[in-house]
């Protein structure tokens, strides 16, 4: 399963409401960190993709959603299970990282 890349109008949908655990990567597209880190997100979607369900955020089309969970730097990762965050990480981190904060 590939990225799926969620903004205001379909967060609830697709993240809250989801019974899979998610993935959400709070990210802007002018962000070198951010940039380092999408192939990874992209590789970890292609690979857990039928357990969990991994999804972008631009942080400057979802200003409001980003203010909610307090992201204050980006990437910022957080890990949804049943519509609540459980896990959150700020900055470039492994793949090995992201994973551990799955199980």
């Amino acid at each position: 399963m590939s990225v799926l890349h969620v903004g205001a109008n379909d967060f609830e949908k697709e993240v809250l409401e989801e019974s899979k655990t998610v993935l959400v990567d709070f990210y802007a597209d002018w962000c070198g960190p951010c940039k380092m880190m999408s192939p990874v997100v992209e590789k970890l979607a292609e690979e857990l993709g039928d357990t969990v369900k991994v999804c972008k955020i631009n942080v400057d089309e979802a200003q409001n959603i980003a203010a909610n969970y307090n992201v204050m730097s980006i990437p910022t990762f957080i890990v949804f299970k049943h519509g609540e965050p459980v896990k959150k990480t700020v900055g470039v981190q492994s793949e090995s990282e992201l994973k551990g904060m799955l199980s």
